[in-house]
């Protein structure tokens, strides 16, 4: 309970910040799916009597054969870019995908209301969506997980959350998890990247998040980009596509090596 109350004062407390990366953004238009073969669908699921909603793709020959990715939204919310995100991983990396929603179904079209949304997440109803992800891909799946921005710091807290079935973190530009003992607890490597142009998390923060990494013995690989926030979303004014494209390449190398 000690570090659910720390995630969720933290979470308010970065609120504003995550404001200032976005005041010129807009949500990113729908794109058009790469391979429209696989299954999507939403879906309404439970665990520990909670109701949440999400959003699936998958291939059913395969459901029970591929590593499951949980994503986890940008502070817009789970809006038809998101999806069509999800469908692209499916695609490319040969696994089911989860979106969760952590807003419950609410989705900002304005920085305004991005901030109001994502300032009244209550962590122990995240915990809830995200212990039920888990419940609805299996205990014998294994996970990754991803997310940008809010959802990169949602990312690293659903790695810690998923315990030895997660293989694997990914977070863009999230917040990092700043204690080093929960840090301890998480049981697979984490990919990140940064921009060095990012106010929240800044340069200094990512330092920190080097050094907390080592002393929890947790292997951390970062990246850095002379990019600002939310650098690969195409809806930001400075969007990067040179760094976007690394970085996605290596998200897929890092995914495949950890597939076996």
């Amino acid at each position: 309970m000690k570090s659910q109350r720390f995630i969720g004062i933290l979470l308010a407390a970065v609120a504003v910040s995550f404001a200032s990366c976005h005041d010129e953004d807009k949500p990113a238009p729908e794109t058009e799916a790469v391979k429209p073969a696989l299954k999507e669908e939403n879906i309404t699921y439970t665990g520990d009597g909670v109701t949440m909603k999400g959003y699936v793709v998958y291939d059913s020959s395969k459901t029970d054969k591929r590593p499951a990715v949980l994503v986890v939204h940008e502070w817009w919310g789970l809006n038809d870019y998101i999806k069509k995100q999800s469908e692209q991983m499916a695609n490319d990396l040969g696994v089911n995908v989860i979106a969760l929603d952590l807003y419950d179904t609410q989705v900002a079209t304005t920085p305004n209301d991005a901030v109001k949304i994502m300032q009244s997440v209550k962590t122990e109803r995240a915990m809830a969506i995200i212990h039920g992800a888990y419940n609805y891909v299996g205990a014998n799946a294994k996970v990754f997980t991803i997310g940008w921005c809010f959802g990169g710091g949602w990312s690293l807290q659903t790695a810690i959350e998923g315990g030895k079935q997660v293989v694997g973190c990914i977070m863009y530009y999230g917040q990092p998890e700043e204690d080093v003992n929960r840090l301890k607890t998480i049981n697979c490597d984490i990919i990140g990247f940064f921009g060095n142009k990012d106010t929240h998390p800044s340069p200094e923060m990512v330092d920190k998040f080097i050094k907390t990494a080592d002393a929890a013995g947790v292997k951390l690989a970062v990246n850095r980009y002379d990019a600002t926030h939310a650098f690969a979303n195409p809806s930001n004014p400075n969007y990067n596509k040179d760094a976007t494209a690394d970085a996605y390449a290596k998200v897929k190398e890092f995914v495949m090596a950890r597939m076996k």
